[in-house]
C-alpha cells in the first residue's frame, strides 16, 4: 500500500477468514473452492496468509475511499466497515480513510445509468483531488 497516493476499493471482499466461516452466508459454502474452507486447518492457516484483514499491522497507509452497498448480497456492508474500523485503529498516518456505503446499488453498484455515473464521477474527483487536479488549469 505505500507504493500509491491512493486507493479506491470497490465493495472489498476483505474479511476472508470471517465471512468463509459462517455457512450461513449467502454463496460461502459454494466458494470454498476459491478461497478455501476454515473448517479445514490447513487451509485456514493458509487464508490467513491472505485474507486483508487479518493482514492489517500497525503502520503507514495510503489516502483510501473504500466503498460499498447495503444491498450486497456477495460482500456484506458489515465486512468492509470492520475492516475500516480497524484500519483506522492501526494506521499511523494522517491520510485520509473514508467509507462509502451505498443505501440503493448492490455488488455491481447503483442501478441506473445516471447513479453509475454520479459514482464515477466521485471516484474520479476524489482520485483527481489527491493529485492536486483542482481543474485551475482546465479553466477558460
Amino acid at each position: 500500500p505505500e507504493l500509491y497516493k491512493g486507493i479506491i476499493t470497490g465493495v472489498p471482499f476483505v474479511d476472508v477468514v470471517t465471512t468463509m466461516s459462517d455457512p450461513s452466508i449467502p454463496l460461502t459454502t459454494g466458494e470454498y473452492t476459491e478461497w478455501g474452507n476454515p473448517a479445514k486447518r490447513e487451509e485456514y492457516e493458509y487464508m490467513k496468509q491472505y485474507s486483508p484483514y487479518d493482514n492489517l499491522v500497525k503502520k503507514d497507509y495510503p489516502n483510501i475511499l473504500v466503498l460499498t452497498s447495503f444491498a450486497d448480497s456477495q460482500v456484506q456492508y458489515f465486512e468492509p466497515a470492520k475492516y475500516v474500523a480497524r484500519l483506522r485503529d492501526l494506521k499511523t498516518d494522517k491520510n485520509v480513510l473514508l467509507l462509502k456505503t451505498s443505501m440503493s446499488g448492490s455488488h455491481g453498484g447503483a442501478s441506473g445509468r445516471f447513479k453509475r455515473l454520479e459514482e464515477r464521477a466521485l471516484e474520479y474527483s476524489w482520485m483527481m483531488g489527491l493529485m492536486g487536479m483542482d481543474g485551475e488549469g482546465m479553466k477558460q
